[in-house]
C-alpha cells in the first residue's frame, strides 16, 4: 500500500471510529435536559477512552447549547445548562492512531418544528456542498464558500463563521494551520482545493456546516471529511 493509500485509509479509519462514537452518544442518550454542557463534554470525552482508549484531541472539545450555539469555533462561552426544548451540537476532534478526526452533529430535544428543520437541513447542505466540490475539479477555497453560504441563504439559514472547512491530516501538523487562510475553504482562499501540500502530500479537507438563525436565537452543526468517503 502506498503512503498515500495508507494516509486515506487511515483518515477514514479515524472518521468511522468517530461516527461510532457520536452514534452512542444518542444511544445512551448524553445530551440531555438538566445537564451542563461541560458535564456533556467529559461524559463523551470518558466514552471515547472507554470505546477507543482515546485521550487526545487536536482541538478543544466543544459542545454548545440554546444561544451559544450561534457562536463561532474560537468563542469560550460560559457553561449552559441544557434545557428540555433545547438544541445543541458537540465538535470533537479525536485523533485515533497519530490521525486527525474532526466531526460535529446536532442534537434537538424537544418538538419545536424549526429546530428540527434546522438539524434536518444540515446534513442537506453537506451533501450539496459535497457535490458542488465533486464538479469542479478546480474549485478554490473562495468558491466553495460562497457555494455553502448560498445554499445556506436560499434555506433560510446563515452562515455562523467565516470559513466553511479546513484541512485535515496527521497529528501534530507540519505547521499552525489556524491562522492559514490557505488551509481553510474561506472568502480569501483563492487557490483549489485539489493540490499538495507544502511538504508534497496531497491535501484533505473538512467540510463544516454551521447555520444559525439570528432571529430565533440558535444555530447547528455538522462536520465530516469532505473529499474522502
Amino acid at each position: 500500500m502506498s503512503d498515500e493509500s495508507t494516509r486515506v485509509a487511515r483518515l477514514l479509519d479515524a472518521q468511522a471510529k468517530a461516527a461510532e462514537l457520536f452514534a452512542e452518544i444518542e444511544r445512551r442518550g448524553l445530551v440531555a435536559p438538566g445537564r451542563g454542557e461541560r458535564e456533556v463534554s467529559n461524559h463523551i470525552r470518558d466514552l471515547a477512552n472507554e470505546m477507543f482508549g482515546t485521550t487526545h484531541y487536536w482541538h478543544k472539545r466543544i459542545v454548545r447549547s440554546g444561544s451559544n450555539t450561534l457562536l463561532p469555533y474560537k468563542e469560550n462561552p460560559p457553561d449552559r445548562t441544557i434545557a428540555a426544548d433545547d438544541i445543541a451540537f458537540a465538535d470533537f476532534g479525536p485523533i485515533f492512531e497519530e490521525f486527525e478526526a474532526d466531526f460535529g452533529r446536532t442534537f434537538v430535544l424537544g418538538d419545536d418544528p424549526v429546530k428540527h428543520r434546522l438539524r434536518d437541513d444540515l446534513p442537506k447542505l453537506f451533501a450539496a456542498g459535497r457535490s458542488a466540490f465533486e464538479a469542479d475539479p478546480d474549485i478554490t477555497g473562495k468558491q466553495l464558500y460562497a457555494e455553502v453560504e448560498r445554499l445556506a441563504t436560499q434555506a433560510g439559514w446563515e452562515l455562523g463563521g467565516w470559513h466553511a472547512g479546513h484541512l485535515v491530516g496527521e497529528f501534530p501538523p507540519e505547521t499552525d494551520e489556524w491562522t492559514d487562510l490557505t488551509a481553510h475553504i474561506a472568502p480569501g482562499n483563492d487557490t483549489p482545493l485539489r493540490r499538495t501540500d507544502r511538504t508534497g502530500k496531497l491535501c484533505h479537507w473538512i467540510l463544516e456546516i454551521h447555520l444559525v438563525d439570528q432571529e430565533r436565537g440558535f444555530g447547528g452543526f455538522h462536520e465530516e471529511l469532505l473529499d474522502l468517503g
